[in-house]
């Protein structure tokens, strides 16, 4: 597997994005970034960001979570932001992003955990707190969700697949925008093509899309399905917080609050915003991970 990794210089100077960074290899040769901020010894709120973000989407709730108190980590998915890339697309799966994300948070030994995930940070997200319960708390679900096949896919998904795979123009940070109802400035959009010096960096971000299972016969159904199993009885807080203008989740929310035990009860939310709500409505995000954290210190 040949592994390309983005020159630091790349990131220098980014506008609210001060944080120090940290790295952990998850497999041999191939490093994982991460941000960590707050109080070591404070329960971790885990930040998964999507496609094709990067921790940098955060960059305005972080600082909002960690002044009231708490621990976040915002981990860079394997393929962006500061993270190590493979350079072929074939070296991405749905397993192997698990496997890795599995071995940096078991070897940071997470534990009471609140989850944070939106986009593909809840395919993972999702299926990480299913396989590892006991080291979750909390779950709160942005614009995202856990899909096993059994469903049909939105036709927007399905154009979006088409072009991730066979499209030779990749515009990182005009896809962010497109998915983002506020006019991101020029700065903002530097920072979404940072990890992307040239098209060859970009194999993670166009893989992410055909891994998404589709029909009941995909590598991840199953294992998507078991996690389901643990999820229906799921009686620890579960809070959706969506954005009234994604085209692609929409209603999600509403099944999973149906679905889940622990939803039953909480401040479900629907916020202003497109798809990357961290960009549309950060401070009302970051709210709802502040209260539902303030809930449990107060019972």
């Amino acid at each position: 597997m040949r592994i390309l990794r983005t020159d630091e210089d790349r990131f220098t100077g980014l506008l609210d994005y001060p944080f120090s960074p940290h790295y952990r290899e998850v497999e041999p040769g191939l490093r994982m970034h991460y941000v960590d901020e707050g109080p070591a010894g404070a329960s971790p709120v885990l930040m998964l960001h999507g496609e094709p973000s990067w921790s940098y989407i955060y960059r305005h709730m972080i600082p909002l979570v960690v002044d009231a108190g708490h621990r976040v980590l915002a981990p860079d998915l394997v393929g962006f932001g500061k993270s190590d890339k493979p350079a072929s697309v074939d070296d991405y799966s749905y397993s192997r992003h698990m496997t890795w994300l599995k071995y940096w948070l078991e070897t940071l030994d997470l534990r009471n955990i609140t989850l944070v995930c939106q986009n593909w940070g809840s395919l993972l997200g999702l299926r990480l707190a299913a396989e590892l319960p006991n080291r979750f708390q909390r779950i709160i679900v942005a614009n995202g969700m856990l899909p096993t096949g059994d469903t049909r896919a939105p036709a927007m998904f399905t154009v979006w697949k088409a072009f991730a795979t066979h499209s030779p123009w990749f515009p990182v940070s005009r896809i962010v925008q497109l998915g983002t109802e506020r006019t991101l400035n020029k700065h903002e959009l530097a920072a979404y093509e940072a990890p992307f010096p040239s098209a060859e960096y970009k194999a993670g971000a166009r893989a992410f899309p055909k891994l998404v299972p589709v029909s009941p016969d995909d590598p991840a159904s199953n294992a998507n399905k078991a996690a389901w199993k643990v999820l229906d009885t799921w009686r620890k807080p579960f809070i959706t917080c969506f954005s009234s203008g994604d085209p692609i989740t929409r209603g999600v929310d509403r099944d999973m609050q149906r679905r889940i035990p622990g939803a039953l009860g909480q401040p479900h939310i629907t916020l202003r915003g497109g798809h990357f709500l961290q960009e549309d409505s950060p401070e009302a995000f970051a709210r709802i991970i502040i209260d539902a954290l303030r809930s449990e210190m107060a019972a």
